[in-house]
């Protein structure tokens, strides 16, 4: 057929169809959020305890994400950030993330995601100093 190549996305599908992952993946985090925002996390019963925290007492990378979740549903972004930083850091990733794609998605471009090492062990590194500052002594305002 004239026009179309399969080596070409621009040209194998509309923009509605080149839409529907990105907007399937934006509904699941919407009704996500919703949940969180709905059923709060700090009564007790609604979620399951993290093990790291309960058999440790150590605090993981992700403990408090959830109650940082539901503070940013809420808009509370000073309880967000105290409950998770590094989850609210997170939220904002996604969404520039999420944003890129859609405008790749429209323009037919496909996104490719190459992320360079030292990338790759950066976000590694802020995370392992994260989850070790947030249990020592020093760190307790990062405590959720």
């Amino acid at each position: 057929m004239p026009g179309v190549n399969a080596d070409n996305p621009r040209t194998t599908r509309s923009v509605p169809g080149r839409l529907a992952v990105p907007a399937g993946v934006a509904a699941a985090v919407a009704a996500a959020f919703a949940y969180v925002g709905a059923v709060d996390p700090n009564e007790p019963g609604h979620y399951p305890a993290c093990p790291l925290l309960r058999y440790t007492g150590l605090y993981c990378p992700g403990c408090g994400g959830l109650r940082s979740a539901h503070a940013f549903v809420h808009g509370d972004l000073p309880a967000a950030l105290h409950a998770n930083a590094l989850a609210v850091l997170g939220y904002l990733a996604f969404a520039v993330f999420w944003t890129v794609w859609v405008v790749h998605a429209v323009r037919g471009r496909p996104l490719r995601i190459d992320p360079r090492p030292g990338l790759v062990w950066s976000l590694g590194a802020l995370l392992l100093v994260f989850t070790v500052v947030r249990n020592l002594q020093f760190g307790g305002w990062l405590h959720p």
